[in-house]
């Protein structure tokens, strides 16, 4: 498994190791609580494995030329390894009120599929190509993608251990 992705697998389970029923549940007001935030990313990776489904299937790329306003992103989200908060998550990535028990016991397996997905799609059409567009970063390579969800990641493990340690006070 690539490095990225599996520091990702390990940093999820640190940070909700442990977490009560109590500490699970609690969110301020408007915001999401730990297991939602938590399905939210496990939402991501299905979604990423889905593309990239795609992309075996159909054997074609599914890139659009970058626009600037996407390669600045892409500057900031992969090159600083910094994500501005405070954007609303596609549809398909909100909360639906999956059971946290199928979120925790599935998480792992997500990110491994996924590395899996990535790594067949470099194989068939080269690393360092761009592969797959994201919905807000616009065409990504394997290992940017790798990249993008250990970033993205992170941003909401702070926000889980925020949730834990303030008893909910955080900002989105």
């Amino acid at each position: 498994m690539d490095t990225l992705l599996k520091r990702l697998q390990e940093e999820i389970a640190s940070a909700v190791d442990g977490l009560s029923a109590e500490e699970w549940d609690r969110h301020p007001p408007g915001k999401w609580c730990a297991g939602e935030v938590l399905e939210h990313l496990y939402l991501t990776y299905t979604g990423t494995i889905k593309g990239f489904s795609r992309v075996i299937e159909s054997r074609k790329l599914a890139t659009t030329p970058a626009s600037w306003r996407q390669r600045g992103r892409k500057l900031v989200v992969l090159g600083l390894s910094y994500l501005p908060s405070g954007r609303e998550a596609p549809a398909f990535a909100r909360p639906k009120g999956l059971p946290r028990e199928k979120v925790l016991a599935e998480i792992e397996g997500q990110i491994a599929e996924m590395d899996r997905m990535i790594g067949q799609c470099e194989k068939r059409f080269g690393a360092g190509k761009p592969l797959l567009d994201h919905p807000i970063l616009g065409p990504l390579s394997g290992e940017q993608w790798r990249k993008f969800h250990l970033v993205h990641g992170r941003l909401h493990l702070e926000q889980i251990r925020r949730l834990r340690l303030k008893g909910g006070a955080f900002r989105a």
